[in-house]
């Protein structure tokens, strides 16, 4: 699939650009190439936000109704795109590309986009996070166009429960998806799912039990407070600690001996628990992740670096502060300027959890403004 954008050329410049928003401390001369920051990490995990819209209402995401959503011109085009990525892959030492939304599935040029990243660069691994519903439709035209593979956001098997959780009930539209990105080459297919305290929780070894037969990649995620409604509280979440003794009434879990390098997810190599005893029955099954946000924080190997569907760069997952790309790029700057723009917001990156310390139950964390479909995770 052969794919033309006009991507807007760059205008020459010097810094400063005119209208760009001050930042609070100037990254140094001698400052590390790439996005680095000022705790010795360096992003080369990018992940980019095609659109704040999504088909579901996951309880732990948006509100029931009411979200306004953002206007068409205030969102990123394919070509805007197209060279903001390219500003990361060709000079700023990005790696590894994670497109998220919102659902990007709503997006109409969504093929057009993935064919014209791949053809840019052959060699970039493309990823994409969805909820799947669609995705029966579009997954090998998603292959075709270039599309590495797939993570689909799934939090119960049973339709009652699933409808509770996304009021929607478009269950069987997500287990075809994922059949689908599976047929279609899009592996190793990851199933994310968060656990609700009283709702869920009881099905984590059934699901990881679903995932296993079908060598899907399971990872739990610990609930974060990046809900619309502000209703998260350390409380009622279940917690990675938690999430494993679920695990252990039907499992045994081990360390993956493999490098974690930067992931988000611990690793386990998951055997079946011998009857009536707490050793392992037999060869490891496969692997379940668990992303302890919360209450196991990896912030110290952190390596992403997001930008909003509307071009802002977050340079943290719970960071208060947004820097403007998007709005630069409009007014002619030079992917050079871009760029350094870019290295300016990442080297101001928090410590964790927008702050500079570890801690979302600690007094002084504030929660973003933003919900996670209008962030992109």
């Amino acid at each position: 699939m052969s794919v033309q954008l006009g991507i807007p050329q760059p205008r020459e410049g010097s810094l400063p650009v005119p209208g760009a928003q001050p930042l609070p401390a100037a990254r140094p001369a001698d400052a590390p190439e790439g996005l680095a920051d000022r705790y010795g990490r360096r992003a080369t995990d990018m992940r980019l936000s095609l659109t704040d819209k999504c088909n579901l209402r996951c309880t732990y995401c948006m509100p029931a109704e009411g979200l306004e959503w953002l206007a068409k011109q205030a969102v990123m085009s394919a070509a805007e795109i197209i060279r903001i990525v390219g500003i990361g892959v060709d000079l700023l030492g990005v790696r590894e590309l994670r497109l998220t939304g919102g659902e990007p599935l709503v997006r109409a040029d969504l093929i057009d986009i993935i064919a014209a990243l791949r053809k840019a660069h052959p060699g970039l691994p493309i990823s994409m996070t969805t909820n799947g519903v669609g995705l029966d439709k579009k997954a090998a035209a998603l292959k075709a166009a270039g599309l590495t593979r797939i993570n689909v956001s799934l939090d119960s098997l049973h339709e009652e429960t699933f409808t509770k959780l996304t009021r929607r009930p478009f269950l069987d539209r997500v287990l075809a998806g994922v059949d689908a990105a599976w047929a279609a080459g899009l592996g190793p297919v990851k199933i994310n799912a968060v656990l609700m305290r009283g709702i869920n929780d009881a099905e984590s070894p059934s699901l990881l039990a679903w995932a296993l037969a079908r060598g899907y990649e399971l990872r739990f995620i610990e609930q974060m407070p990046l809900d619309a409604d502000h209703g998260w509280t350390r409380r009622n979440m279940i917690t990675a600690s938690e999430i494993r003794e679920l695990l252990s009434a039907e499992y045994v879990l081990s360390p993956d001996p493999r490098e974690r390098d930067g992931a988000p997810a611990e690793r386990f190599e998951v055997r079946r628990r011998a009857a009536g005893s707490a050793e392992a029955a037999g060869p490891a099954l496969g692997t379940v992740g668990i992303i302890a946000s919360v209450t196991e924080p990896f912030c110290s190997d952190c390596r992403r670096t997001r930008i909003t569907a509307e071009g802002k760069i977050m340079s943290c997952l719970f960071s208060r502060e947004e820097f403007d790309l998007l709005g630069l790029l409009r007014e002619g700057a030079s992917d050079q300027q871009l760029a350094g723009r870019w290295q300016d917001a990442m080297w101001i990156k928090p410590k964790a959890h927008g702050m500079d310390h570890v801690g979302l139950d600690a007094p002084d964390f504030v929660q973003p403004d933003r919900s996670m479909s209008a962030i992109g995770g």
